[in-house]
């Protein structure tokens, strides 16, 4: 069965404080359900310099996880958030829009 969203998928969040924003995803952890899209759901970790590498220290500003309910995926023809459906095409599973029946 494919994912339903995988790295480098464009997405729209749909719930919580970055609703309405759109971004490629960065890394999906399916074990937990999220994703991490780039751009949003920015927090900031205050963090200590390394001596032994070159990160330095301070406030960082980087992305949190988004839960998986909280991001559809993008329609690549008319740009609005979709559910993905399976498709079997030469006996092989592809993800389609639900919207359009666009392949991904």
């Amino acid at each position: 069965m494919p994912a339903r969203i995988v790295k480098g998928d464009e997405v729209v969040v749909i719930s919580g404080k970055d609703r309405g924003k759109q971004g490629k995803v960065l890394r999906v952890d399916p074990k937990s359900e999220r994703v991490y899209v780039e751009g949003l759901n920015i927090i900031k970790r205050h963090t200590r310099p390394r001596p032994g590498s070159m990160e330095p220290g301070g406030v960082i500003e980087r992305e949190a996880s988004i839960h998986l309910s909280n991001v559809a995926l993008r329609d690549p023809k008319d740009k609005k958030p979709t559910r993905v459906k399976t498709i079997e095409e030469h006996g092989k599973r592809l993800r389609a829009s639900a919207r359009t029946g666009a392949k991904f």
